[in-house]
């Protein structure tokens, strides 16, 4: 058996390790180093398994993965969520399906200060849900709109896994940000269409609510705008070049911090939770990092990505067609695994392949992290799936499921968009 066959095995076996509910880093390691053993021996092995750890975690660009964790740890502590909610419900929340649309509006806006899914849908969720609740919204309707808005907290930058991305392909994270900007916004606009298109096929769905007043709108911007100023700041700032990666996630860490104590939410307990909740984030990802590392070892030991590229040159297909398989590929692979473990498992395996057919890694990092956002929310192991069922307590998960199909029809619809105009990712960035 060849050494890239061994490769596939292990890549196989390391999947249905994962799907059996072993932890990710665990799977990798495991599979890795059996698999490097096997290839090189107990001496080559033990070395790898000595210094891998260290040297996988140890880069000065890493420390951007707990400084982006730790704002939006201070941001879910700042009650900035109630603030962006209700801000935007003050503009439209009185039009029918208002309160849905203003749901999907305040996870892009919060997912730009927090950069995780989990963390947008359940800071979110515990602000829609009741209000939408209280105005007789349908429970399809008002969890499936948190479960797929909060997908953009993953894409629209600061993102962590658009972080790992960049570390793992030695991809610009600065190019990645500011790539992401408008697929995410294009994001959010199909799912607030999504929202529109069910209850105009249904108004029952979601009835008016009652309308602001125009003092009461301009008071709400008042309480937002620190928001749009920490963002600025941070993606600007590295638009601009005047702070790279690492250095703009400090400076939004303590502007995170600074605008929880500002807003009086920050007390010892919330401090405690927010430093202890990066902790935890940031050893598990680290963890994973370190899996992966062992793993992809084993990986480029046995040639696979070099086998992948000879069967893709042999089997004579267009670049074009290849991307189609490696995202239907991932979008399959979505349903069954969390979207930081896809990524970590599959990049460096499909990456090399990806610039070998000659695609920008930085357009295809955007496409791989949207087609992770549709992993998000499909069944049957869609995370966001089950945290808002958590956040709305009572929610049967088939009443969740019955809403999301509109959000997954739009997300395919984005993606279809961004493979076909490349200049929706690569436009800003080539302005850097």
């Amino acid at each position: 058996m060849s050494d890239a066959w061994l490769g596939l095995i292990g890549f196989a076996a390391a999947l249905a390790l994962i799907a059996l509910g072993l932890p990710v880093a665990i799977a990798m390691a495991a599979v890795g180093l059996l698999g490097y053993w096997w290839l090189e021996g107990w001496f080559s092995t033990a070395f790898v398994l000595g210094s891998s750890p260290f040297e996988s975690i140890f880069p000065y660009s890493f420390s951007v993965i707990p400084l982006f964790v730790l704002m939006g740890a201070f941001a879910s502590h700042a009650g900035l969520s109630r603030s962006l909610f209700t801000a935007i419900n003050a503009f439209i929340g009185h039009r029918r399906g208002g309160l849905a649309v203003t749901t999907v509006g305040a996870s892009a806006l919060f997912g730009a200060i927090c950069g995780s899914s989990l963390a947008t849908v359940a800071t979110i969720g515990r602000v829609a849900l009741p209000e939408m609740r209280r105005h007789g919204y349908d429970d399809s309707l008002s969890t499936a709109t948190v479960a797929a808005g909060g997908t953009l907290g993953v894409l629209i930058p600061p993102s962590v896994l658009l972080v790992i991305y960049g570390l793992l392909t030695q991809s610009s994270i600065g190019a990645l940000f500011v790539g992401a900007l408008l697929p995410g916004l294009l994001g959010a606009g199909l799912y607030a269409l999504a929202v529109l298109g069910r209850v105009w096929a249904d108004p029952d769905i979601a009835p008016r609510s009652e309308r602001h007043g125009w003092a009461g709108r301009l008071s709400s911007l008042g309480r937002v705008w620190p928001v749009a100023l920490l963002f600025a700041l941070v993606i600007g700032g590295i638009y601009a070049g005047l702070f790279s990666p690492t250095e703009a996630a400090a400076v939004g860490a303590v502007g995170a911090f600074l605008l929880a104590l500002l807003s009086g939410e920050l007390n010892r307990g919330a401090l405690h939770d927010a430093v202890f909740e990066t902790a935890g984030l940031t050893g598990m990802i680290f963890f994973i990092l370190i899996g992966a590392a062992f793993f992809n070892f084993f990986l480029e030991e046995t040639g696979l990505p070099r086998l992948l590229i000879a069967w893709i040159e042999a089997a004579g297909l267009s670049p074009l067609a290849v991307l189609a398989l490696i995202l239907l590929f991932y979008v399959v692979l979505g349903c069954f695994m969390d979207s930081m473990s896809m990524i970590l498992l599959t990049v460096p395996l499909l990456a090399p392949v990806a610039q070998q057919l000659g695609f920008d890694l930085v357009w295809f990092g955007i496409l791989v992290v949207t087609v992770a956002e549709i992993g998000l929310i499909t069944p049957p192991i869609g995370l966001n799936l089950f945290v808002v069922q958590a956040a709305a307590g009572d929610v049967r998960q088939t009443t969740v499921i019955r809403g999301i199909l509109p959000f997954i029809v739009a997300d395919i619809l984005r993606l279809v968009l961004l493979v076909a105009f490349p200049a929706l990712v690569l436009w800003l960035p080539d302005l850097m």
